[in-house]
């Protein structure tokens, strides 16, 4: 199990409550292991931060970013949580929620290639 703060328990569970409209159409795609059968969690608390999806198989990070992440304070702040994560041998893939909500199959097919690719044996 990956290390994650557990004061993010609560918030993570939150923003299940409240995700955005592309968070909710990548989650009826990713949820009930319908990529290569790999589970994904969505909103997981993984060191100080919460990413949008988890697929522990893979070892795969999915953003999706809104408007306030393409600031130059979000942008820093964004490269800080990847460096972070990678450190753990994590790979992180970003989408910005235009790219979800109007090529919804471009941005599918992206992650099955990465969980193939990081899933083969």
């Amino acid at each position: 199990m990956l290390p994650y703060e557990p004061c993010l328990r609560l918030p993570a569970r939150r923003l299940r409550c409240r995700m955005s409209a592309a968070e909710q159409r990548l989650w009826c795609l990713l949820r009930g292991k319908q990529v290569l059968g790999v589970q994904v969690y969505r909103q997981k608390p993984l060191l100080g931060y919460v990413a949008d999806f988890y697929a522990p198989a893979a070892r795969l990070v999915i953003e999706v970013d809104g408007s306030q992440h393409l600031t130059e304070k979000g942008l820093e702040a964004d490269a800080r949580r990847t460096a972070a994560l990678e450190a753990l041998g994590l790979m992180v893939v970003r989408f910005d929620n235009l790219q979800v909500l109007t090529e919804t199959t471009a941005v599918m097919e992206k992650i099955f290639r990465v969980v193939c690719e990081r899933v083969r044996r």
